[in-house]
């Protein structure tokens, strides 16, 4: 008698958890129709008593993910960190996809890469909605790169994402030519989860950089180019004003000849 008393005690508790479950995928028809399929998917982890006494867990996805931003100066590899944390997901056959601008043309239109000729396939967007859009129901895993060019509503898109239980990660340019906070990337920053900083090595003096020195003579705050356009520096040999090749003059030298002056 104790054990079935027990039986159908478990039987209760999982009835009432179906109800809640269908409820919630109820209200989130009115709310956001986009998220029924996730909470399908999704069950919070529950604890239940265990037959033997104590508890047991029953795991589910969870109803929410998280964001990793990963961020830097050109050539700090932001985009070889992306896709390895993409192929990792690959290798744990979790479903991803991946995203950019389609205006990043530069390694082929379906793929993202890295200086260094690493290669994952991509889909182009125009903006940040399409990627909502494009996004499958299977999908646990989103990776998104050069966020820089994207517009600022990317951070409502991202924080979409992971409230509907998906891991999201996010590689970029924290700062533009001139040193200055780019595009979406500082709300991102403030809101992600975890945040990697990766520097790259100044093409001057060696030092740890973390500026992209514009080589080029445009001022265009978005000009896509690599070695032809653009150098790492550390912060005493970055200048916000474009340079040419040969007319380099090293940030500290110039600060102290102005300051002699």
């Amino acid at each position: 008698m104790p054990q079935r008393s027990h039986s159908a005690g478990i039987l209760g508790i999982q009835v009432y958890l179906r109800a809640s479950l269908w409820i919630m995928q109820k209200e989130s028809r009115k709310s956001d129709p986009s998220l029924t399929s996730e909470l399908k998917r999704g069950v919070a982890v529950i604890n239940l008593p265990s037959p033997r006494g104590g508890i047991r867990m029953r795991e589910g996805n969870g109803l929410y993910g998280w964001v990793e931003v990963i961020c830097g100066c050109m050539f700090s590899g932001k985009t070889e960190e992306l896709i390895r944390r993409m192929t990792r997901a690959q290798i744990a056959r979790q479903k991803l996809q991946v995203f950019k601008p389609a205006l990043d043309d530069r390694y082929g239109r379906e793929f993202v890469a890295s200086h260094d000729a690493n290669r994952i396939e991509s889909i182009p967007v125009q903006n940040s909605t399409d990627i909502l859009a494009r996004l499958e129901d299977s999908t646990r895993v989103v990776g998104i790169d050069e966020a820089q060019f994207f517009d600022t509503g990317l951070v409502e898109v991202v924080e979409r994402l992971a409230l509907r239980g998906i891991r999201v990660v996010i590689a970029g340019l924290d700062m533009d030519f001139k040193g200055r906070p780019f595009g979406p990337i500082p709300q991102l920053l403030a809101t992600a989860e975890t945040v990697t900083k990766l520097s790259a090595i100044c093409m001057v003096c060696g030092a740890p950089a973390t500026r992209s020195q514009r080589i080029s003579s445009s001022e265009e705050t978005v000009q896509l180019g690599a070695q032809e356009s653009y150098e790492a520096r550390c912060r005493a040999h970055h200048h916000p004003e474009p340079e040419d090749w040969v007319g380099r003059v090293p940030r500290r030298a110039q600060v102290v000849s102005e300051a002699r002056m």
